[in-house]
């Protein structure tokens, strides 16, 4: 079997365990990670890989898995696809997704690759739960409850406001899809607290939702990175009401997102070049192994 060539491009906490998942993964191999300070200062569990500042210096990459904060993920995969690259991320904001899949399809059409976008839990696999549930009662609402947990998106896009040394940002569900953010922030010598936080409040990540603001000496003393999700939908299969649909888990945040990442780099290399939400393919892709196989075992 051929294996998949895989970049790691980023290494924090997705990254860290992006690698994790590619070393469980039978039908990959990592060929290396990318990040700004290349091999300097080179982690421990880094010895074995090539580490680079440039994913050029790699050689042959079949997929480049982002695991870049979501703002920097456009940037990323443009440059990876003018490489030829695949490029899998988790970008996470729900109302810019698709002006985000109209850039990278066409990037990703002309270099003749395909770029799999927001293949994450939520947006990503739950985006799957939500669609599989909606054609089971077509007529109907669906709440997403998030939470309680850490949001790593939230929490990085506060610890880039002006003024913040280190950020946590709890989810905490209020019901029928509404959410409290609970922000909690270290300052740098000198930022108001409610300069911060205006800047917070109005930023697209937060402006939906109830958000409270405080100042902590330590946010490693709050830091948790589990989360969850309850999905419910509530409607009629054909002319059949009270039809009743519950999805639930609790999950350590960030190995969840690198799992549906590596899952997705896997289902890249099975598609025709353009770009993708993981709703338009075949949850089948997203598994190792034979397909017949698979058809045994599940269906």
């Amino acid at each position: 079997m051929n294996k998949i060539s895989v970049a790691i491009v980023g290494y924090g906490n997705i990254g860290q365990y992006t690698l994790q998942a590619l070393q469980a993964a039978p039908d990959m191999q990592i060929a290396g990670v990318v990040r700004r300070a290349g091999a300097k200062d080179k982690p421990a569990q880094l010895a074995d890989y090539n580490v680079v500042s440039n994913i050029q210096e790699l050689g042959h990459v079949d997929v480049a898995i982002l695991a870049t904060p979501t703002r920097s993920v456009q940037e990323y995969a443009l440059q990876c696809l003018k490489l030829g690259i695949n490029t899998v991320d988790s970008f996470d904001i729900h109302t810019q997704i698709a002006e985000l899949r109209r850039t990278l399809d066409a990037a990703a059409k002309q270099a003749g690759r395909v770029s799999i976008i927001s293949a994450g839990w939520d947006p990503g696999s739950d985006s799957v739960v939500r669609t599989l549930i909606e054609s089971l009662a077509p007529k109907g609402i669906t709440y997403t409850n998030f939470g309680p947990g850490r949001s790593m998106g939230h929490s990085v896009c506060v610890k880039s406001k002006a003024g913040v040394r280190d950020a946590l940002s709890l989810t905490i569900p209020v019901g029928q899809g509404i959410h409290r953010r609970m922000v909690y922030v270290e300052l740098q010598d000198g930022a108001d607290l409610d300069q911060v936080t205006a800047d917070i409040k109005a930023d697209p990540y937060f402006a939906s939702d109830e958000t409270h603001v405080f100042a902590v000496d330590s946010v490693d003393a709050l830091n948790d990175v589990g989360h969850g999700v309850n999905l419910v939908r509530k409607g009629v299969s054909g002319t059949t009401h009270n039809q009743l649909f519950e999805f639930n888990m609790k999950i350590n945040n960030p190995a969840l997102t690198a799992q549906v990442l590596v899952n997705a780099a896997r289902a890249s290399v099975k598609q025709q070049p353009g770009a993708y939400t993981m709703i338009e393919i075949p949850v089948i892709d997203y598994l190792p192994g034979d397909r017949e196989d698979i058809i045994r075992r599940l269906v």
